[in-house]
Formats: structure tokens, sequence, C-alpha cells
């Protein structure tokens, strides 16, 4: 399988780069099994969803993991936290190889070894500084900078669990009143956490998708979590997984894609599960997602769920009438 096979045009008006003012206002491209395709309102997704079904949603929380300081030079020098090493010292990315000193501000600065790993100096808490002086991760694509907004914008209604440097951007489409609406008709909404890592950022460089390999991710599933998916089969309803992310961590858990501990009544793992088209899905039933980039991973993903010719069928469709793009655009249902 080629990744040439999953690119497509995608004009670049179309590239939402800000978040519409309500953000359950986008529209809804709605792709049914046959080929069928409906366009509808965000705000209607909640009549696709019928009692007894469940909708499972990714809780991880983005934190401003961008930071921009001043080197010794007085050149200015930006990094991005990927993961934390122990105290104090991340693995950072950043352009070229510095080594030496950069300062955020006067109490918050780090030592930079090779523009790869960062140990952190600071007053206070290390999470409160990164709050008040870091910016979020916007994907490139957007070609702006980050501001102020975006700590609110690039954020769901639902992010609890802090610990993303990308947001789970299904999840953004969805308000309060409808997680009540949902409640209200029967249907059982329940949450995991996958911490969405700098494989998001990653282009694919192979020739052929199966050389591909992704980068691991942290997850948490409740055992009890689990469970319920397994009756909500077995009495017919259908589980809707909100986003490539919260897909990733059901079927890499199920699939035994994983390295996993139990914890409190909790699956605690990491997984670099790969979907793409010909993975057999094993417990999402339908799918929220969003408009993604051409050969990306989620878009493969997305076309494992329901053919690549479907897909980018519906994907045309929706260029032709403009659908706005990627993280901050519109939302698609695949059923």
């Amino acid at each position: 399988m080629k990744i040439a096979d999953f690119d497509y045009l995608l004009p670049e008006d179309l590239i939402a780069a800000r978040p519409l003012s309500d953000r359950t206002s986008s529209r809804l491209l709605v792709l049914h099994r046959d080929g069928t395709l409906e366009h509808s309102a965000f705000s209607s997704v909640v009549s696709y969803i019928n009692r007894g079904d469940m909708l499972i949603v990714n809780n991880t929380k983005v934190f401003p993991a961008r930071l921009a300081g001043l080197r010794s030079n007085g050149r200015r020098l930006e990094i991005l936290l990927v993961k934390e090493l122990e105290k104090d010292t991340w693995e950072v990315l950043s352009k070229g190889r510095y080594t030496g000193v950069v300062a955020f501000s006067d109490e918050f600065s780090a030592e930079i070894g090779n523009g790869e790993v960062a140990r952190f100096f600071y007053a206070g808490d290390f999470m409160e500084n990164v709050w008040k002086y870091g910016s979020m991760p916007l994907p490139p694509y957007m070609k702006r900078p980050p501001d102020e907004s975006d700590k609110d914008t690039y954020q769901t209604a639902y992010a609890k669990q802090e610990g993303s440097i990308a947001a789970p951007t299904a999840g953004l489409h969805f308000s309060p009143s409808i997680f009540e609406r949902m409640i209200s008709k029967g249907v059982n909404v329940r949450e995991l956490t996958l911490h969405v890592g700098i494989g998001t950022f990653k282009p694919i460089r192979t020739e052929n998708v199966e050389e591909h390999s992704m980068d691991t991710e942290y997850f948490e599933i409740t055992k009890g979590l689990l469970n319920e998916i397994d009756e909500t089969r077995a009495s017919g309803g259908r589980v809707f997984a909100v986003g490539t992310t919260t897909t990733r961590a059901l079927e890499g858990f199920r699939s035994g894609n994983c390295v996993t501990a139990s914890r409190n009544g909790s699956i605690q793992g990491a997984t670099n599960i790969f979907v793409y088209p010909g993975y057999s899905f094993k417990v999402v039933d339908s799918l929220i997602t969003n408009f993604h980039l051409p050969r990306s991973t989620p878009l493969m993903l997305a076309s494992a769920f329901c053919s690549r010719e479907k897909l980018f069928k519906a994907y045309a469709e929706a260029v032709r009438l403009r659908y706005r793009f990627l993280s901050y655009g519109d939302a698609m249902l695949i059923l």
C-alpha cells in the first residue's frame, strides 16, 4: 500500500486557522457505510445516536507546550516540550542543535543539550510557569502564532487530564448542552484518556504505508468502561468513538498492541497501534472525526473505518462544498 494512495488536493483556503465563535455551529458531513452522504449541522449529531448506544471521549488536556525564550547571545529560541524524562528534565524539539541556556523569564530558564533535552530552573511550580509563559502547540498548517484565546479554544469542553501536546480535535465541537441532550436521550457518555504525543506532528516518510512506525502514546481506561463496552455491544448498542485518539486507545488495548499495567481499577499503558485499511475494528462501531491532512495517519485510520474509496468520495464532496478542514474545521460522522 503506497502513501501516495492517501493524497488529495486540499485548497489552502479551506484550512481553518481559527475556530468558529460557537464550537457547536460547525457543519457535519455524515457518511453511511453504503457510501450515502448527508449534510447536516454538528448540533444535530445527537439525532444519529440512539438510546443504549455509548459515546466515548478522550478527556486529555492540552498544555501550552511551546516555550520561546532568549539565548545568551540575545537570539530567540523556541522549544516544544515532548516528554518528561525525569523531574525538571524534558525531551524537547527545537530547530538546530543548540547547547546552552535559554531564558523564558527572569525566574524561568532551561539548559538545552544539543537541541533535544532541556533541564529547567524556576521558582514555584513547574507547570504554573509553563501555563504562564508557554503557548499552545498549534499545528504548523495554521500558519499563525498561537494567542491566549487558543488556551481555551484549542481545548475540549471536557478536558481534565493534563498531558497532551495536541488537541483531540474531534472533541472541540462538543458543548455541555450537547452532552445533556445525549444523556437525557439515554446515551451512555463515558471518558478515557490518551495523551496525544509528538507523532501527531510527524509526517510519514516511507513510500510504503506498512513500513511506517507510530510513536507510543500513554492511555488510561477504567476496567468498568471495558465491561460497559462489552455490555453495550452484547445488548445491540453501538460504540461511538469521538476522534482517532479515542479509537487508538480502545483498539490498541483490545488488539493487544500495547504495554499495560493495572492500578486502582484502571488499565494504564502505552500503545503504538497504526490503523490503516485492512485493519479489523474490535471495539468502535461509529466514528466522529474531523477532516484530516493528506497522507496523514488519522486519514488512514478513517479510511480503514469505511474504505479509502468511500472516504475520498466524501472528502471530494466536502472540498466542493467548501467545508472547513483540519483541527479547527468541520466534523464528520462515519456510521
